[in-house]
């Protein structure tokens, strides 16, 4: 059985783009294995989002690279090679279901497509509703103890200050670094640091230190 067909054997679990980011990734001698969520090994997923960002390369490596937000955060869609021709015409703008495999590299989670459909806008509410119905919500909805929250506070700030140097960070990032913590509870704690004028928003989605 070759690599395509296996993969393809995977269940493509629906999830928000939000769980792909908080997912842990399992690697085997650095080479990503399957994203744990809860007790679910995913390697395939089935999302739906918006089209924000579309690039296309113009030199000898051809390689495409949409950028999908599902209002839970943002995810990378890479084509490579020949199979560019087959999604040329997807645009910016447009809802899209996407069929793919979870892919790593250099610590990026991106996808790698192996279905993608328009959708009419109404479907991203459609899929919301329809996670929120079945449940499958595969972080842990436990409340955290104080001192778990202030460790939390602390690795927030922390990593806020050091990036200083850069001009803040995305919060996106804070997301994907922070493991075993719900992306709920993450920007919850993000909005009461705001609250209480210890870091500000230069732009929505990203964040300084204010000291």
């Amino acid at each position: 059985m070759d690599s395509e067909q296996q993969f393809k054997r995977n269940i493509a679990y629906k999830l928000k783009v939000g769980d792909i980011l908080t997912g842990k990734q399992i690697l085997n001698q650095e080479k990503f294995q399957f994203l744990e969520l809860g007790n679910k090994k995913i390697i395939r997923v089935n999302v739906i989002g918006n089209i924000v960002d579309k690039y296309q390369s113009e030199g000898e490596k051809k390689y495409l690279f949409l950028t999908l937000d599902d209002g839970s955060g943002q995810i990378q869609i890479r084509i490579f090679g020949d199979d560019m021709e087959k999604f040329k015409e997807v645009h910016s703008g447009e809802t899209i279901l996407i069929i793919g495999v979870i892919r790593c590299w250099n610590n990026n989670t991106y996808l790698s497509p192996e279905i993608i459909k328009e959708q009419p806008p109404k479907y991203l509410l459609v899929r919301k509703l329809e996670l929120e119905k079945q449940g499958l919500e595969f972080q842990e909805n436990k409340t955290l103890e104080k001192e778990q929250i202030k460790e939390l506070k602390d690795k927030l700030l922390e990593m806020i200050k050091n990036s200083e140097k850069d001009g803040g960070i995305e919060t996106n990032k804070l997301i994907t670094e922070i493991k075993d913590v719900s992306l709920e509870i993450i920007n919850q704690e993000i909005q009461s640091l705001l609250e209480k004028g210890m870091i500000f928003e230069p732009r929505p989605g990203k964040v300084r230190y204010l000291g």
